[in-house]
């Protein structure tokens, strides 16, 4: 084998070699749990006979992508001020309408209606919970994703 031949075959190892290093480094920073960002809710009362509305959104993201977001709205003046819901809890609470947004990331919105009735019994902050779920199975929980405040 000639040595120019020698050579190339050794810079084009070193190379590759590079190149998969450096991949692995890569995948090994992102952070397979999903991500949540820019959560905002948005309450309005009850008035006239007609009733309000609790309306959050957030944008989630997961390298495997996203598979769902759980949303639960919950007075601080409850049971759950001593002990907060917990990701098991979650599991049976109502889900946010995910759309794609870009890349791995969705932008999830909730939408529900307050009567009257609800909002006289719980006044007072009150918290959203948000679990996010990644479609390899890594969730985030965040107890107080939003606070909103009913008078």
């Amino acid at each position: 084998m000639s040595r120019r031949i020698a050579l190339s075959v050794v810079a084009g190892a070193v190379v590759l070699a590079g190149a998969g290093a450096f991949a692995l480094a890569y995948a090994g920073d992102r952070d397979p749990v999903p991500a949540l960002a820019h959560s905002a809710v948005h309450y309005t009362a009850p008035s006239s006979g007609r009733d309000g509305s609790l309306f959050f959104t957030t944008e989630v993201s997961a390298p495997s992508g996203v598979s769902g977001l759980k949303v639960l709205a919950w007075p601080e003046r409850s049971g759950f001020a001593k002990k907060q819901p917990t990701a098991e809890e979650m599991a049976a609470v109502e889900s946010a309408t995910c759309t794609p947004a870009r890349g791995h990331t969705v932008r999830c919105v909730y939408r529900t209606p307050v009567s009257a009735a609800d909002a006289s019994s719980a006044h007072g902050a009150w918290h959203i919970a948000v679990l996010a779920t990644a479609k390899d199975g890594h969730t985030a929980f965040d107890t107080k994703a939003a606070d909103f405040t009913v008078a």
